[in-house]
């Protein structure tokens, strides 16, 4: 029996992930010793970056989630360039069971975000003078167990 929106009597509501906007909310891109590190050639910079994902909840079905990705080649006096992307987005989560809300928004949402936030790392450190910057892909469910075994572990050992 067909109820008056389409969907028959007794069958669930199909889970619905959807991105409503997406934007930047900072970017800072340094080239703290240009345009000297522009013309030496060295050796490929120890490159270090660093990730984090924050969520918060706009309404019973929209979650604003940010990616924020901080990273640098080189160290010290030696620093080739420094920078610091928050890119975020606003999705709206529809027909997804309480218990499966927080890893959709703190694994899927990300995962949905990086491909545009690498994108915009890349170009920046291009147009710093530097080959593209491609950050390897994420993997943001070790991310996810990384911070819920941290919020699991005891405060201290007394």
């Amino acid at each position: 029996m067909a109820e008056g929106n389409g969907a028959v009597a007794g069958q669930q509501a199909v889970p619905q992930l959807n991105v409503l906007v997406q934007y930047t909310k900072d970017l800072s891109f340094e080239n703290p010793n240009a345009p000297q590190s522009l013309s030496q050639q060295q050796t490929a910079p120890n490159i270090a970056i660093q990730v984090n994902v924050n969520a918060q909840k706009l309404s019973d079905t929209e979650y604003s989630v940010s990616l924020v990705l901080e990273g640098s080649a080189g160290e010290g006096a030696g620093t080739l360039f420094k920078f610091e992307l928050d890119y975020g987005g606003i999705f709206r989560l529809q027909n997804i069971p309480e218990q499966e809300l927080q890893p959709v928004v703190l694994i899927e949402c990300p995962r949905l975000l990086f491909p545009f936030a690498r994108q915009i790392i890349a170009d920046a450190v291009r147009n710093g003078g530097f080959p593209p910057l491609y950050i390897d892909p994420i993997d943001f469910v070790g991310l996810y167990q990384q911070r819920a075994q941290a919020q699991d572990a005891p405060a201290g050992n007394a």
